[in-house]
């Protein structure tokens, strides 16, 4: 990722990514797209704060993540995956992901500038070299974090990441069409096809599909 600007000036672009990183990230998805089998389920983690989730937009905003999001995928977050029975363990679902969108907290309203806690920071790490990994702008939709810029923030103990989405992001823009194409579920039958699906309770979210 990358250091935080020193001026407003530099923030009016389009990403923060350079060309090459673009096509690097461009190649990585294209690898995760022709790797995955006919209907093997895909299935992308939001990452939420409890303050987010308990708070009046979270469901409007997770139904605009599953409508930006291809038909077919299953949309898991901490309700539906970890519960009394079953503590939060990261690292006991990450290698079954294959994604993960970040809501941070928006620094004020209109703001471009999104802060990540200690939690969604680590989760971030896991994937971002692996797999799609987006932040969802309040008003700017999916963002792949590698047109953010990012700074880590004190304390050092349990730091934070502050992401700021470029100014002139466009939805169109083709990293965000490389992510969502390495996010697209082959189905076994292609006439057939569904929206992404937020479920609300997985008793077993990573079993294997059934044959």
């Amino acid at each position: 990722m990358h250091a935080t600007p020193t001026d407003s000036d530099s923030l009016d672009v389009e990403t923060f990514a350079n060309p090459v990183q673009q096509r690097r990230f461009a190649t990585a998805m294209e690898r995760i797209a022709f790797a995955r089998a006919p209907g093997n389920p895909v299935r992308i983690f939001v990452s939420a704060g409890p303050r987010t989730m308990n708070g009046p937009k979270w469901d409007n905003w997770l139904a605009r993540i599953a409508e930006s999001l291809p038909d077919g995928v299953e949309i898991l977050h901490y309700r539906n995956v970890f519960n009394d029975d079953r503590p939060y363990n990261w690292g006991s679902i990450v290698e079954d992901l294959d994604g993960l969108i970040i809501v941070g907290k928006q620094k004020r309203p209109g703001s471009r500038v999104y802060l990540l806690g200690p939690i969604a920071r680590l989760e971030l790490r896991s994937l971002i070299a692996r797999k799609p990994v987006l932040l969802y702008g309040h008003d700017l939709g999916l963002i792949p974090v590698i047109d953010c810029r990012s700074q880590v923030l004190a304390p050092e103990a349990a730091p934070r990441l502050k992401l700021i989405a470029p100014k002139r992001w466009k939805k169109d823009s083709a990293t965000l069409r490389a992510a969502l194409h390495a996010l697209t579920p082959i189905s076994e039958d292609t006439s057939t096809g569904r929206r992404a699906t937020v479920v609300d309770h997985l008793d077993h979210p990573f079993a294997a599909p059934p044959r």
